[in-house]
């Protein structure tokens, strides 16, 4: 019988594959931290994914053409994907699927900070893809060289399609923007609203990011919530004025030293304020999932009884073949 592995050497193991920029997989040696710190961030990018969906949704049947419905049906079967997939590769770290679900209907376990914020017309679709998916893009392309293998293989496609969203939201406010006056202002007033909460979605600045270093050095993350928010204003800003709209930051100009945009500071302090559940809509979006959770009760039901099923079924079918 193999001799077990001392600690000390399985966490130079780890550490030596980390520095390799290599992959860490399910079956291999990890530290508890590290594990822990997977777990919350995979649970949270899914649960986004999944509670992502209803903002958009709002607008599924009131879509104004066939193919504009279409085109959002499309989108938030993407979403829901997604969230499957992550949830896939947070269950190869040892929890339940049903665990993380309940954690967030309990609000253990947070999403993002920008879903909690309403549509109120059908522009705020078209921003949500331009600006929402763009963050996220820029937050999540990273990802796909993350130390941890399901997680960053998950991200390979997810990213993919999060980049086909972004294109549709633009599409669709380059349409706006064509059109009379009032949908021009309409736009505007959707970037009004959505621009600062965009920025906010990366986290809250380095210096108050627990989390971020320890992150960094295991190459779970590969820049910091200040890069990622500077990589995306740096971005946007060509494409708003592309566009034709005005992001609402008297402070936004060039830099040519530094060849980059500033920008002024988010209100961190409504940041907070979402996090801690006092948003807009937070309490719509949990009850919302909760009631759909409890409604889908018979479905997860039905397919475990199905599942039992058919393996009493094989089971039976092979004794009877013996």
């Amino acid at each position: 019988m193999a001799e077990p592995v001392p600690a000390s050497t399985q966490e130079d193991l780890f550490e030596a594959v980390i520095a390799a920029e290599q992959r860490i997989e399910p079956r291999d040696w990890m530290p508890d931290a590290y594990r822990a710190t997977l777990i919350r961030q995979i649970a949270q990018h899914a649960h986004s994914e999944i509670i992502g969906m209803q903002p958009e949704g709002n607008w599924l049947t009131r879509a104004p053409s066939l193919r504009r419905k279409a085109i959002l049906l499309a989108k938030a079967q993407d979403e829901a994907g997604h969230g499957l997939y992550l949830y896939a590769a947070a269950e190869t770290l040892g929890v339940d699927r049903a665990e993380l679900t309940e954690k967030l209907i309990s609000g253990r376990q947070k999403y993002s900070s920008i879903f909690n914020y309403p549509t109120l017309t059908f522009a705020d679709v078209g921003v949500i893809g331009w600006l929402v998916d763009g963050a996220a893009i820029c937050n999540q392309v990273p990802l796909c060289r993350c130390s941890y293998g399901p997680y960053a293989r998950a991200m390979v496609r997810i990213c993919k399609e999060e980049s086909f969203h972004q294109r549709q939201g633009y599409e669709l406010l380059m349409t706006l923007m064509r059109g009379t006056e009032a949908q021009r202002r309409m736009v505007q007033d959707a970037v009004d609203r959505w621009w600062w909460p965009s920025l906010m979605m990366f986290g809250p600045s380095d210096a108050d990011s627990p989390n971020t270093a320890r992150s960094m050095a295991w190459r779970i993350k590969r820049h910091t919530n200040d890069e990622l928010r500077q990589r995306f204003v740096d971005m946007t800003v060509p494409q708003a004025e592309h566009l034709g709209v005005t992001l609402p930051d008297p402070e936004l100009r060039w830099n040519e030293e530094r060849g980059g945009w500033d920008f002024g500071e988010p209100d961190w302090s409504e940041l907070t304020r979402v996090i801690r559940g006092q948003g807009p809509c937070n309490a719509q979006r949990v009850e919302r999932r909760r009631a759909a959770h409890e409604d889908g009760a018979w479905v997860r039901e039905a397919a475990v009884a199905y599942a039992a099923k058919r393996s009493a079924e094989q089971h039976t079918e092979e004794e009877n073949g013996k």
